[in-house]
């Protein structure tokens, strides 16, 4: 099966919700949304699913127009970032509300409903209600619901969103074993892009409800070709320094000098963006074409195993992302260095005229 939509817009009260969405998926494909609160995530997925009509444009369903096609009459399964779950029913009837819907047989139901369970590790709490299980649970048995009928498409808009991180972790990995056993189109809505590295496949990079890139995700990831999709699709967001080339240097800020040498000698001369994603920085040189920074602490933030180092440079703000516990007190007087072969470089319209050369970027 394919999914395609065509020239999509959705405007509410005229304000747009989309604009000129165009973009296709095919059965078995994993596809990720990813894009900021209030990007138009949600409202895609609802066209999708056949719960809301576009303004103008088509859906697609095999080549044929399904736009005003009822959600009922789809073959759609979608699970929300809010644990949605019938109150007075247990989670045994919960999974198996939407096989009794369709009218399956009763021992059809009782083997789908606990082949279900188990493959999402409830078996053992089929005869509890939800108002009894952890947030956890309830995600886990929302789940279940929307995959135990076979269905062509499976959204999932940022259903992990609510739970905490060690659960989120054992949930993202095993979607994505539950995924590669469907035969099903998997749209899958974020706005993280760790878990959209996390979750492979295609990507679909939207802000403002438009579409600003498309394409297998660690491509994406590794050539953004905007600025605005390397901000989206870096986090913390990538870090910014104006700068120029001049007579095969490159000149950053106020006083980062660096001759410019394969990739970028065939860059004309001229003013640029240069991008450092914030795990590119280091408090320690590790090459001798490393190019040293001085600045002082605004801001450090101890996250687990990692830490982030605010600071700023010529009037910009930059976050460096450290492995281990780094202690280090505001205003404190550092050195940051960056490797020059892990700059993007973007022009004056913020388009991708470099990209780091690097596997590990």
């Amino acid at each position: 099966m394919s999914l395609s939509l065509v020239n999509i817009d959705k405007t509410v009260a005229r304000e747009i919700h989309l604009k000129n969405i165009n973009f296709s998926f095919e059965s078995g494909s994993r596809n990720v949304l990813l894009g900021r609160t209030l990007s138009g995530k949600t409202s895609l997925l609802r066209i999708m699913a056949g719960i809301d009509r576009p303004t103008k444009g088509r859906v697609l369903l095999d080549g044929k127009d399904v736009t005003r096609l009822s959600v009922r009459k789809r073959s759609v399964a979608m699970v929300y970032q809010q644990f949605i779950n019938y109150p007075s029913f247990t989670v045994y009837k919960n999974i198996a509300s939407p096989l009794k819907i369709a009218g399956y047989k009763k021992s059809e139901i009782d083997r789908c409903v606990r082949e279900t369970a188990e493959m999402l590790h409830i078996e053992d709490l089929l005869d509890r209600l939800p108002a009894d299980l952890s947030g956890g649970q309830q995600q886990r048995t929302a789940i279940a619901r929307a995959l135990v009928k076979d269905t062509d498409l499976l959204l999932l808009d940022e259903p992990l969103v609510n739970l905490d991180y060690k659960l989120r972790e054992e949930l993202r990995v095993e979607l994505q074993q539950v995924f590669k056993k469907r035969k099903a189109i998997v749209v899958y809505t974020t706005t993280e892009p760790s878990e959209a590295l996390m979750m492979g496949g295609n990507i679909t990079v939207i802000d403002e409800g438009r579409v600003l890139q498309t394409g297998p995700t660690p491509d994406v990831y590794r050539s953004p070709k905007t600025f605005k999709v390397a901000e989206i699709f870096s986090d913390p967001p990538i870090n910014c320094i104006n700068g120029k080339i001049r007579d095969n240097t490159a000149c950053l800020g106020h006083n980062i000098e660096f001759p410019i040498k394969d990739r970028l000698t065939a860059l004309p001369d001229g003013n640029y963006k240069f991008g450092i994603r914030s795990h590119h920085f280091s408090l320690l040189q590790k090459d001798k074409n490393d190019t040293e920074i001085r600045t002082r602490v605004k801001l450090s933030e101890i996250s687990g195993s990692e830490t982030f180092i605010h600071v700023t440079y010529d009037d910009l703000p930059l976050v460096v992302r450290e492995a281990g516990i780094t202690p280090l007190r505001i205003g404190d007087l550092i050195s940051i260095y960056v490797n020059p072969d892990n700059l993007f470089i973007y022009d004056e319209q913020e388009n991708l005229v470099a990209a780091p050369q690097m596997v590990s970027n």
